[in-house]
């Protein structure tokens, strides 16, 4: 089964069940019910949230933050989250993002595979500063600690 198949949209019924694979999981739980973040998640036979993927689209249109690219730590190490992390790119692609862009302070090497590069987190915040997790880490002053990757889409 492909990526794309074992995905399913996230609806507004998901919310407390991806709240709790993303603190699972250690990723930012904030603004995910914004209207420009899209979202993705996998479950198991169960019914249980083993992975998930998005962005957060740029009013721009030009540039997306992808967001919330995690697998179930008992799901790991069998190619999940780089399909998950092409998929997001091929979705924000589609809709005519021309560059991804995302933090990320422990997986440098998973991204640097995934044709990321690193990036200047202030440029990141600049070109999306209307997304709710950049302004989220601007007035918390997790933007200064974060570190930043791009590649383009196009």
């Amino acid at each position: 089964m492909s990526i794309s198949t074992a995905l399913s949209r996230v609806r507004a019924y998901d919310a407390p069940a991806l709240a709790d694979f993303l603190q699972v999981v250690d990723l930012t739980l904030s603004g995910l019910d914004s209207p420009a973040v899209r979202l993705w998640v996998e479950r198991d036979a169960g019914g249980a949230i083993i992975a998930s993927t998005g962005y957060e689209i740029g009013d721009d249109r030009a540039h997306a933050l992808i967001r919330s690219v995690a697998v179930h730590p008992a799901h790991r190490s069998s190619g999940k989250g780089s399909a998950l992390a092409r998929f997001a790119f091929e979705k924000a692609a589609e809709e005519g993002a021309s560059t991804a862009w995302l933090f990320s302070r422990r997986s440098g090497p998973f991204w640097q595979s995934l044709g990321c590069a690193p990036a200047d987190r202030y440029e990141l915040a600049n070109v999306l500063s209307e997304t709710h997790q950049v302004r989220l880490f601007k007035e918390t002053g997790q933007l200064d600690r974060e570190v930043a990757w791009s590649r383009p889409l196009t």
